[in-house]
């Protein structure tokens, strides 16, 4: 789930699309042979894969912050989904 906000993160930081997921499969297949999350990478680590990864990331890649993060119609973001609750009650 957070891998896309990763990706998205890399495109704010004005990396093109493509380019991010390239570089976001690669830090998956590095967490899948490392046995670990995305959240529980260093930064260092990283910045071994784009030099445009900051500090700010890591406030990216939380469960709260992805769901959050979808704030359109029929996502599901808090506020979205409490305007749903709210209309079928």
């Amino acid at each position: 789930m957070t891998a896309t906000d990763m990706a998205d993160y890399l495109v704010r930081q004005s990396l093109p699309f493509r380019a991010a997921h390239e570089v976001v499969g690669k830090v998956v297949r590095y967490c899948l042979e490392k046995n670990k999350e995305l959240y529980e990478l260093g930064l260092e680590e990283l910045k071994a894969f784009s030099p445009l990864f900051s500090d700010d990331v890591f406030q990216h890649l939380t469960p709260e912050h992805s769901v959050n993060n979808k704030a359109v119609i029929g996502g599901t973001a808090r506020e979205e989904v409490l305007k749903r609750l709210n209309e079928f009650e």
